[in-house]
């Protein structure tokens, strides 16, 4: 028998490898995970107010499905 922890396990884990490969997933009702690409920029260090680099990244985003924000707001 599958806990449930090791369902909600299985279920991340498919997400991250879709994500990984640069697949978006989509849990119908409840939202959509995507990747997005970050540019490289210049921001300041907040302790010595020295500039720095900071590299590109890639970047995971998260869009609430329409019934989610419903049942958020139904109250």
């Amino acid at each position: 028998m599958v806990t449930p922890g090791e369902a909600i396990d299985a279920v991340l884990g498919a997400i991250m490898r879709a994500l990984t490969a640069g697949n978006a997933v989509q849990l119908v009702g409840f939202g959509s995970f995507s990747t997005g690409q970050r540019a490289a920029r210049t921001g300041r260090n907040p302790s010595t107010g020295a500039e720095i680099q900071i590299a590109a990244a890639r970047t995971v985003k998260f869009t609430a499905g329409k019934a989610f924000k419903d049942a958020v707001n139904a109250s």
